[in-house]
């Protein structure tokens, strides 16, 4: 195996990845190439995928691609390769647990970025299982649990891992806050968070306007952000009422970027209001209503909740995992619940809740996402359809580093360039 492609694959050392070098390029050969764009192509058999300096270069057809002096081409037939899996709601990014402050009902000015652990088992095994890029956020005991980060999961540093700080603000509007001191109710709740908003609000406004004499508050610091459009709400939102208030109250009112997370118990009878509003849904941890409690559905059976906003006319439906309400690893399983439950995915709708989707609704989407030429490579070889159980990740790049390889790697030919191996004694 050349230099060029030993640097891109192995870690320098156990437990350490190896940066892409100013010339590293190499390319994979996969009998599919789930291109997972967001209205573009969506696959392409017997693919090849260039990589360089950590980048997609291009992903061609191997009929039409040349052979080149020095390219190492690795032969990961029969498997296909996919995006990087993303997930916009999970908590372990850090030292395992929620970061709740519940001593305020208000906490816009906590961030979590400083509890990242870089490495961590659960980043490790996220990775394991082809998620590549998180949204960190607070948990949901008070009505604003402050800022996420959006991570890349398994690279070495908290530098390597940011890929935007703040990734979100966090706003809860299910019932977790009311558990909270005195047992407040929604309509405080509602009172709250307009209020706040307000504030964070006027305070952007007024900095981007430069007034004299505006001193920084640093606890409405991501105000700047999303009245900027550099950042969004991330909302822990359910039941048709609490929906329809998140609609109302942060974009409707306020015109802040916002999108559905949760979103069960008939949370997607607001899908009318949503779609006029320009506010996708991202659902999880529950992919399912259950017959009776808060469903309020007694007529016994079960409800997909992905596919009840997708068939009411949704386009932008992705999933998450609440990690670990549902484990990181499963992040997959939550779209395969999908489909299983009434979901469409006959044209990729399911891998794109998985990749694009969510890439596009955290507004990250001309970093990664899908397979094309100019994103990150966050690559994931799979052994098959990454919707079903019984497929396999066999390895999993970020940005073009090897993060994590299923067992060590056997001698592949590709007809494009001389035998390749991995040198398992030092992989991740």
């Amino acid at each position: 195996m050349s230099a060029l492609l030993l640097a891109a694959f192995l870690a320098a050392a156990p437990g350490g990845a190896t940066p892409a070098g100013p010339s590293t390029r190499f390319a994979l050969h996969a009998s599919k190439a789930l291109i997972a764009s967001l209205d573009g192509p969506q696959a392409l058999d017997d693919a090849i995928v260039v990589v360089k300096d950590g980048k997609i270069e291009r992903v061609v057809a191997a009929r039409e691609f040349a052979p080149e002096a020095g390219l190492d081409v690795l032969d990961v037939r029969p498997n296909w390769v996919a995006p990087g899996f993303v997930d916009l709601h999970s908590h372990v990014g850090g030292n395992g647990g929620d970061i709740n402050d519940m001593v305020l009902q208000l906490n816009t000015g906590l961030r979590v970025s400083p509890t990242v652990v870089p490495e961590n088992e659960e980043l490790q095994r996220a990775a394991a299982a082809g998620v590549t890029t998180i949204l960190y956020i607070p948990g949901s005991g008070t009505n604003i649990g402050g800022a996420g980060i959006l991570l890349k999961t398994a690279l070495p540093t908290f530098e390597g891992m940011r890929v935007r700080d703040p990734g979100s603000l966090k706003i809860a509007q299910g019932d977790n806050p009311t558990r909270w001191g005195y047992g407040m109710g929604r309509g405080m709740m509602n009172y709250h968070i307009r209020t706040e908003l307000a504030r964070g609000m006027g305070y952007a406004k007024r900095r981007a306007a430069k007034e004299a004499g505006h001193a920084r508050d640093i606890r409405f610091d991501v105000f700047d952000d999303l009245l900027a459009k550099r950042t969004q709400v991330s909302t822990h939102t359910q039941i048709y009422a609490l929906v329809s208030y998140t609609l109302q109250i942060i974009r409707r009112e306020f015109g802040i970027d916002v999108y559905i997370d949760h979103g069960e118990w008939k949370g997607y009878l607001a899908t009318e209001e949503a779609l006029e509003l320009g506010v996708a849904a991202i659902c999880g941890p529950r992919e399912i209503d259950a017959p009776g409690g808060r469903s309020m559905d007694y007529d016994g059976r079960i409800t997909g909740i992905a596919g009840e906003y997708q068939r009411r006319g949704m386009k932008l439906v992705g999933f998450n995992t609440d990690a670990p309400v549902v484990p990181q690893d499963e992040l997959f399983l939550q779209a395969s619940m999908g489909t299983r439950y009434g979901f469409d995915g006959r044209e990729m709708q399911g891998v794109r809740g998985l990749t694009i989707v969510p890439a596009k609704v955290a507004g990250i989407d001309a970093r990664v996402g899908s397979l094309e030429a100019g994103k990150d490579a966050d690559l994931i070889v799979v052994s098959g359809d990454p919707l079903d159980p019984r497929s396999r990740i066999e390895r999993v790049f970020i940005e073009g580093r090897l993060v994590h390889e299923a067992e060590p790697a056997r001698a592949a030919r590709s007809s494009f360039g001389a035998p390749t191996a991995l040198d398992s004694s030092r992989r991740r």
